[in-house]
């Protein structure tokens, strides 16, 4: 199965745990990849800033109507909720929080269900609350692929249990791993 997006979902100890796993990925690495890191709702884009400065791909906040593009990541802005359109184009919304968050990791990853269906990998990592086990099933309903961080190496082990509880997710990965076997995958697509 060929991918073209990897949505991440991330709360307490994200901007570690993100700069861990997006430093392995190669320079040609192809796939999109969107991210939703629950944030102060005044923070600037300095997580964007941060992670741009360590990986060899592009990391940019998202834009209203943005074209989603391989090999580029896109972090959610604070204070707004993340959405792909069924045209794989990016979509903020003010709209109300869910499940305490804005940006909400379900409403990214639902939407991106629906957007990308089974040429999606969804990816729950450390965080304080359930937000994302609700996202991640309906990635798996899709067809899509599952990851979720192993709890016992997460800062907060919260949202990764909450999504083992709800999914019968297809891998469960201690972090050091999860870059990776991101890359492992990718290049196994590469050659179909």
């Amino acid at each position: 199965m060929k991918y073209e997006a990897i949505v991440i979902g991330v709360s307490s100890g994200g901007m570690i745990t993100l700069d861990k796993i997006l430093r392995h990925l190669p320079s040609d690495f192809a796939l999109s990849i969107i991210i939703v890191q629950h944030q102060h709702p005044e923070s600037d884009d300095f997580l964007a800033r941060f992670l741009d400065a360590r990986c060899s791909l592009t990391v940019k906040e998202a834009d209203e109507k943005e074209i989603i593009m391989p090999g580029k990541i896109y972090i959610a802005p604070p204070n707004y909720h993340l959405l792909v359109e069924e045209d794989k184009t990016l979509s903020l919304s003010t709209n109300k929080r869910v499940n305490f968050a804005r940006p909400s990791i379900d409403v990214l990853f639902e939407s991106a269900a629906d957007a990308f269906g089974e040429k999606l990998v969804g990816i729950i990592l450390t965080g304080a609350n359930e937000d994302g086990s609700r996202g991640l099933k309906k990635i798996k309903e899709s067809g899509g692929l599952t990851i979720v961080q192993d709890p016992d190496t997460a800062e907060v082990d919260t949202m990764p249990k909450a999504a083992i509880a709800s999914t019968k997710v297809d891998y469960i990965l201690p972090l050091e791993n999860i870059g990776p076997f991101i890359c492992s995958l990718y290049a196994l697509w590469l050659k179909e």
